[in-house]
């Protein structure tokens, strides 16, 4: 049986319906329940629902073979698994944001506010820039309007949150789509079920 970690929400039902075309059906995914796990006996392959946050985790530490997770989830959190495929879903940026208007004075200090410290603290460090991190769990697009911070550092999909409140993305860090990761051990041990897997799934990502 191959367990498989699915993100919660709209990605995790793309993701679901990229593996059902693939060959990876369980009908029951679709019922209207609360059921967390699902699987298909004869295909040999189980599906739970997991916090998007929380499927590398899961991946990391053997609960399942595979999942998919965002590139921001893995370069933040920096988990120990294969990254074996970009699904070319989910795409959005990770990008820094500042009040319009905001020049950036590079005698100061530069406050940060994010929920992507580890992401931040390297983009920054690229550039020998001085920085202070503000660690923020909710909306992030308030740290600048209420002057907490002098710029964001989050993902962005189309920039209207950032336009409504009068912030604009200044530059972009990364791109950012689902990626399908594998745990390393059963990499090696279930292999020609994963390999089968994700040669399935390459065949449907657009270029």
């Amino acid at each position: 049986m191959i367990n498989v970690a699915l993100p919660k929400g709209r990605l995790g039902e793309k993701v679901y319906a990229m593996f059902d075309q693939a060959g990876y059906p369980c009908p029951s995914i679709l019922e209207n329940n609360r059921k967390l796990i699902f699987e298909n006996e004869a295909l040999g392959i189980r599906y739970f629902w997991v916090k998007p946050s929380d499927v590398s985790i899961y991946v990391e530490r053997g609960a399942a073979d595979v999942g998919v997770a965002g590139k921001d989830i893995l370069l933040e959190y920096a988990p120990d698994v294969y990254e074996l495929l970009d699904l070319g879903i989910g795409k959005c940026r990770m990008a820094v944001a500042a009040k319009k208007g905001f020049r950036d004075h590079m005698e100061k200090t530069l406050r940060v506010a994010t929920k992507f410290p580890q992401i931040a603290g390297w983009h920054y460090r690229k550039q020998s820039r001085d920085i202070e991190i503000i660690n923020i769990n909710g909306s992030v697009e308030l740290a600048p309007i209420l002057g907490l911070s002098d710029v964001i550092v989050d993902i962005v999909e189309t920039g209207a949150t950032l336009l409504e409140n009068n912030l604009e993305p200044m530059e972009t860090i990364v791109p950012i789509s689902a990626r399908l990761i594998a745990n390393k051990v059963s990499f090696k041990f279930k292999n020609n079920q994963i390999e089968d897997i994700c040669n399935a799934l390459r065949n449907q990502v657009k270029e």
